[in-house]
């Protein structure tokens, strides 16, 4: 009874305290503006699908077939199915562990009587053992448990996140291939025709050979370019395909990339990073977990303390099994403390402490990764526009200077050189300027990335996206 009302005593104190330090979140030193900022830049435009803002229904049916059938993101789900059963493992640890028995015998005879055994057994018992948190150790261990598994959500997060851009990316990347494809054919298709005729001009006596061979140089030029973009366009395709989780063929095709419209730019507070993108989340997680190890080490230092019990019938006859003098039950308590492990409670403790640490520094340089990350997008998004602007311009200055080159040698003022050298210039002024309307298309997406975004809760919500089943408690 003594040892009894001392177990309540425990149980009673359980939940008091924990060895350890509790977690508080590091000051971070967190600036106050980013350098650039754009004036049209919309608030909480990371909240939404994004995505859906360039206008193009094939680009959304890709990104769902994506996130329904990526297999990063399977790999992902998976892991944090992992993490939740080992949370759910280490939970259990809080609670008294129940565990039945049934157990027969039956003796083999022997030859001398006085060995006979006196017949059959049979016992059925259940037994309990319950480990008293009286310093939080097991506490400490759920923390971290529960920080670990929040640590895989926030991983699967950012594969989501990540997914979704890579998909957005690289479908960009295609479209830019396939202008770029159509314009060079329709270089060549020129080229050719003037290689034709000069080539007539030169048996006529009208022209020299000079021409003729310059326009041959550059017709083949930009005849070699075309299989060159097939091959980009037929790699990205595969690429994309791998996004989708499918196996590689063709790609359906949208809107064309001039076409497309750019999504608004998001605002945000750099102070909002620290909630909205996933890698920190994790390194946030990981640093919580780390903390939570050091009071599971420290515990170590301090008695174990279990209560145990067990309760069942015992019977040498299966229909005496439940007669009522054939119960029997147990109760009793058990401590164990370290006297002398050689330093090993101690190097435990300092590897935790250790660890804490570089976790950390992990949180810190994660932080201003995400700064970086999101100001660079920012800046970049800011001058390839620019630079998209000035490569109309010149493509807009080039095709007025083909059109008037036309003109002139189509009235003998100036030789075919002249309209060569136009097509050569607007050639490369539409290729360039395909190029840039791509990178600003990236860079907005980059952008989105940077910042995070609450699009994949809402996502979930709906159950527009997989995610994967909580912790079980029985049995």
């Amino acid at each position: 009874m003594n040892n009894l009302l001392l177990s309540l005593m425990l149980i009673g104190l359980t939940g008091c305290f924990k060895v350890g330090p509790d977690y508080k979140r590091p000051d971070i030193d967190t600036p106050t503006h980013w350098r650039n900022t754009e004036k049209e830049a919309l608030l909480n435009a990371s909240d939404h699908l994004w995505w859906e803002q360039l206008n193009d229904p094939v680009l959304n049916k890709l990104i769902k077939q994506a996130v329904q059938n990526n297999y990063d993101l399977k790999i992902a789900i998976a892991n944090v199915e992992q993490y939740m059963g080992l949370y759910g493992s280490t939970r259990s640890n809080l609670f008294p562990q129940i565990a039945g028995a049934f157990k027969y015998q039956h003796p083999q005879m022997a030859t001398s009587p006085q060995y006979r055994p006196t017949g059959d057994a049979l016992n059925l018992s259940g037994g309990m053992n319950w480990q008293i948190d009286i310093w939080g150790a097991l506490r400490r261990a759920n923390e971290a448990a529960m920080a670990d598994l929040l640590s895989q959500e926030a991983t699967r997060q950012a594969v989501m996140l990540t997914l979704v851009s890579q998909v957005a990316q690289t479908y960009i990347q295609l479209r830019k291939y396939d202008k770029q494809l159509e314009i060079t054919k329709e270089t060549v298709s020129s080229l050719k025709e003037g290689l034709r005729i000069n080539t007539i001009r030169f048996e006529e006596g009208y022209t020299s050979n000079l021409e003729v061979q310059q326009t041959e140089s550059e017709y083949q030029r930009r005849s070699a370019l075309i299989p060159k973009y097939e091959q980009d366009i037929a790699l990205t395709e595969n690429a994309l395909n791998v996004l989708l989780g499918k196996n590689p063929g063709t790609i359906e095709r949208g809107l064309a990339l001039d076409k497309l419209k750019l999504p608004a730019i998001p605002a945000g507070l750099p102070s909002d990073l620290l909630i909205r993108r996933p890698d920190i989340a994790k390194a946030e997680q990981q640093l919580i977990a780390a903390n939570a190890q050091i009071g599971v080490a420290r515990a170590q230092y301090f008695p174990n303390i279990s209560l145990t019990g067990n309760v069942g019938q015992i019977s040498s006859q299966a229909a005496n099994l439940f007669a009522p003098g054939a119960n029997f039950w147990t109760i009793g308590s058990a401590i164990a403390t370290p006297i002398f492990t050689a330093g090993k409670i101690a190097g435990q403790v300092q590897a935790a402490e250790g660890l804490q640490q570089a976790t950390l520094a992990n949180y810190k340089r994660a932080i201003i990764t995400g700064f970086s990350e999101f100001e660079n997008a920012l800046i970049s998004l800011i001058k390839t526009k620019e630079q998209n602007q000035k490569q109309i311009e010149r493509v807009s200055a080039n095709r007025q200077y083909y059109n008037l080159s036309r003109i002139r040698y189509e009235e003998g003022y100036v030789d075919y050189i002249t309209e060569l050298d136009a097509i050569r210039q607007l050639f490369d002024a539409q290729v360039e300027e395909t190029a840039a309307l791509a990178s600003t298309f990236i860079s907005a997406i980059d952008l989105y990335l940077a910042m995070g975004g609450g699009w994949i809760v809402q996502e979930e919500k709906a159950n527009n996206i997989p995610k994967p089943t909580d912790a079980a408690f029985f049995p």
